[in-house]
């Protein structure tokens, strides 16, 4: 088997070892989404659930709740909106300003969201964070190998306590 490099450096690439766990959880996720029929990707659903949670925002606050840049935010409300997911409309009183909002198709994927996926990606990771202690390094390791072990959707189901979220 060749060296995981990236693993060996340690510190030195633990920005690349990050991004590279969230491409797997994002990629494992989009396969429980799949499962359920959806097109959504994983990488969207922070947007609709932003969305759902505070309501219709502008292009710069949705960037804000998000962390993300105002282009990246952009190019996602773009995306959702050939998606029929989101309507973007003029801000009233300033037209500069645009006003990003859930559609009915939007707020039925973040229902299915809400419902029994969320809970589902939310219980396997923790499956696997659970009982982590010590250094960093050690504990992402312990991560890549849990999922290289089981990917998340052949992980536990949400137990009813695990039902609702943050």
């Amino acid at each position: 088997m060749t060296e995981d490099v990236v693993r060996a450096l340690g510190y030195l690439c633990l920005g690349t070892r990050l991004k590279r766990l969230g491409e797997r959880f994002q990629s494992e996720t989009d396969a429980i989404i799949s499962a359920h029929g959806l097109s959504v990707s994983a990488s969207q659903y922070p947007c609709l659930a932003s969305l759902d949670r505070l309501g219709p925002l502008t292009v710069g606050e949705l960037a804000q709740a998000l962390g993300v840049s105002q282009p990246g935010a952009t190019r996602s409300i773009n995306l959702l909106t050939r998606q029929g997911l989101v309507e973007a409309a003029p801000a009233e009183g300033d037209q500069r300003r645009k006003i990003v909002r859930l559609t009915a198709e939007g707020r039925r994927v973040v229902e299915i969201g809400k419902g029994e996926l969320w809970t589902q990606v939310a219980a396997a990771v923790a499956e696997i964070c659970e009982g982590l202690d010590g250094p960093l390094l050690s504990q992402l390791a312990a991560i890549e190998d849990a999922l290289a072990e089981a990917p998340l959707s052949r992980r536990r189901k949400p137990a009813e306590k695990d039902a609702k979220l943050p």
